[in-house]
């Protein structure tokens, strides 16, 4: 039996085509789940046709998740359609469609970068697990999965300063939960993806993902693998971790050309 069979997931920031999020709602349709899917924009349904016509039972919200109303509305129509929700991952973060992403020093940062990166890559799981939570411990069993990343809880990047303390954030947020709803039968986890190759990466960090010790980067299926494990049976005495998936690029202590050292 799958081993996800019959268990709904919500899974947040599953618009794009080639992204963790919607990686990880094909991998869980495979395991059996039923799959809730949002994102910011419309796109979601396209992703949600694609699930059915993979053979899933799959539906598509369109939320902004900064917003607490409009992730409680989302979650209240997922909650009419799927009558619960077992399984919530907090992909969305890092972008969003039709938002202004500028990297910047932390000198040239204001006030509103800042509540940006926070808003989009902290303040989204609080809406959405804050919204979703309270049925969880009513039924007595749930998943929540964090995606957070090495950037910012391990490593940091020039540029990157507001999205790093947001996901350490998100580690804080996964961390802290954890030890509240343990005993409602309830874990809570993170996933920390390094070099993942999708549709947004750039060039720079493609480079980057081959000068890991595999020597590429990683896909989204094996960081929704993972996600899959955390969400299931037998990561049930899992709780509270963060768990990286990086290709062994946090690990190095070289970080020149391979083919000087390796």
């Amino acid at each position: 039996m799958p081993e996800l069979d019959g268990k709904v997931a919500l899974i947040t920031g599953a618009g794009s085509p080639t992204g963790i999020g919607f990686a990880t709602a094909r991998i869980m349709g495979r395991e059996g789940a039923l799959l809730a899917v949002t994102s910011t924009t419309g796109r979601i349904h396209e992703r949600a046709a694609e699930l059915q016509q993979m053979g899933f039972i799959a539906a598509g919200f369109v939320a902004d998740l900064t917003n607490a109303g409009e992730a409680g509305a989302m979650v209240n129509e997922v909650l009419t359609r799927f009558d619960h929700i077992d399984i919530l991952v907090n992909n969305a973060g890092m972008v969003q469609v039709g938002g202004e992403q500028t990297a910047k020093r932390f000198v040239d940062m204001d006030e509103a970068d800042w509540e940006n990166d926070f808003a989009i890559n902290l303040k989204t799981a609080f809406n959405a697990t804050h919204a979703v939570l309270p049925a969880m411990i009513e039924r007595g069993w749930g998943r929540v999965v964090d995606v957070s990343s090495v950037t910012g809880p391990l490593v940091t990047n020039p540029e990157s300063t507001g999205y790093s303390a947001a996901k350490a954030g998100v580690d804080g947020l996964t961390r802290g939960l954890a030890v509240e709803v343990a005993r409602h039968g309830i874990t809570v986890n993170s996933v920390a993806p390094g070099w993942i190759a999708t549709g947004s990466s750039t060039p720079e960090e493609l480079i980057a993902g081959r000068h890991t010790p595999i020597g590429r980067p990683g896909t989204p299926e094996e960081v929704g693998e993972l996600i899959a494990f955390l969400a299931s049976e037998r990561a049930s005495y899992i709780t509270g971790q963060a768990v990286v998936v990086d290709g062994g690029n946090t690990i190095q202590e070289y970080k020149g050309p391979p083919e000087l050292y390796y």
